[in-house]
């Protein structure tokens, strides 16, 4: 694992707007042409400063890697993943499929290698879309995908189900949609009260005694769930929502336990499903047909207004370094353990860029206690889940 003090390179030069519009310029550029060598743009993104005729200006690409995982559950990836998610599930508009494969091609040209999908979103259209565009990359990049949620004739049921017998059909189905040979990490995305957790890691050590899935991961688990499954198979990875306005994993003992056995730590939704980016506020207007958002007490018009005081607090730090509020918040987590890979998603190449340039700035351990204390300073308004969905994580 890399030091995580070498990870970034501060740059004071560089705000918000001037950032967004040259990112825009060097998108428009890739979108005509995809590949990174031949990208010209007219201004030098990390300096603000004109760029000579003919000058070449790359892209921000991600040179960082880390491990999930230790010992025979080892897992190389990039420092910072792709959140698949909101290019068809949850998150309101978004592009054509054309463009969005486009951009996934475009992130994996920029060094990125970790994909995550699942069977519910969509359901099923995501796992495709990565399929469709990452499928034939085996080998240079790795898809991640969940089972745990019941899927009929493609719709989502709304309970759990993890049987052994499930668990191989839903493996067999997300290898044809994700068109690979091999998962490089199943996740269980949800406990299935119904289904000893024994019997889950049983099967999924099956799985990968028959080259059918390489590693294995649990999302939203508590610390003693965690010890009885990697006690039976060794997990990888544990995925659960963690950022500056959720710190729940920090308190109940899973990063506790994460770094006691080995197992690394992928944050979702590591902006607070957008909100943290400065970009959504309280007339924000989501679409009601494909969007959780409205269904979440945080995502009130009411609470955003209340909690847009934290965006504030990382706008304003981030101004006197010239770090967008995103990249203080993915750098945020970066900080905390080499073995944390967050996996922000976004459908726009400047989000990419911006993304991928937080691993371009690098803030001492008093910046970031002095962040994360005036952060923590302001009461977060709203609960994350709703009741309903709040019963289905922690166990």
């Amino acid at each position: 694992m890399e030091n995580t003090d070498n990870i970034l390179v501060r740059n004071k030069n560089l705000t918000r707007r001037g950032f967004l519009k040259t990112a825009a310029a060097v998108g428009a550029a890739l979108a005509v042409s995809p590949a990174l060598d031949k990208v010209q743009a007219a201004t030098r993104m990390t300096t603000g400063n004109k760029a000579a005729p003919g000058d070449a200006v790359l892209a921000a690409t991600v040179n960082a890697h880390r491990t999930l995982g230790t010992g025979k559950t080892a897992f190389e990836v990039s420092a910072l993943g792709f959140g698949v998610m909101g290019m068809t599930y949850n998150r309101s508009y978004h592009p054509d499929r054309k463009q969005c494969i486009r951009l996934l091609h475009e992130a994996m040209d920029r060094g990125v290698t970790l994909f995550d999908t699942a069977i519910i979103y969509g359901p099923l259209n995501n796992e495709e879309l990565a399929g469709e565009a990452l499928g034939e990359f085996r080998g240079k990049v790795n898809v991640t995908t969940k089972f745990g949620h019941e899927v009929i004739d493609g719709k989502a049921t709304g309970r759990q189900d993890s049987r052994p017998a499930t668990i191989r059909r839903y493996c067999e189905e997300s290898l044809r949609r994700l068109r690979t040979d091999v998962i490089p990490v199943f996740y269980q995305h949800r406990f299935d009260p119904n289904t000893p957790v024994e019997d889950v890691a049983g099967t999924i050590a099956d799985l990968i005694k028959e080259g059918k899935v390489l590693h294995w991961g649990m999302c939203e688990v508590s610390a003693e769930t965690i010890r009885k499954a990697h006690a039976v198979c060794p997990l990888t990875a544990i995925q659960s929502e963690y950022h500056l306005m959720h710190r729940d994993v920090e308190k109940n003992g899973v990063l506790d336990v994460c770094r006691e056995l080995g197992i690394g730590f992928v944050p979702y939704s590591p902006m607070n499903r957008g909100f943290l980016g400065g970009d959504l506020n309280e007339y924000t207007e989501f679409d009601p047909h494909n969007d959780n958002r409205p269904t979440l007490p945080r995502f009130t018009p009411q609470a955003m207004r209340a909690n847009y005081r934290i965006v504030n607090v990382l706008q304003s730090f981030g101004r006197e370094r010239g770090m967008t509020s995103a990249q203080l918040a993915l750098g945020w987590l970066l900080q905390k353990a080499p073995w944390i890979v967050p996996i922000p998603g976004t459908t726009k190449h400047s989000h990419l860029e911006e993304n991928l340039r937080t691993l371009d700035f690098v803030l001492t351990a008093d910046e970031w206690k002095e962040l994360e204390d005036a952060v923590a300073a302001i009461p977060v308004t709203g609960d994350r889940y709703n009741a309903e969905q709040q019963k289905q994580v922690g166990f």
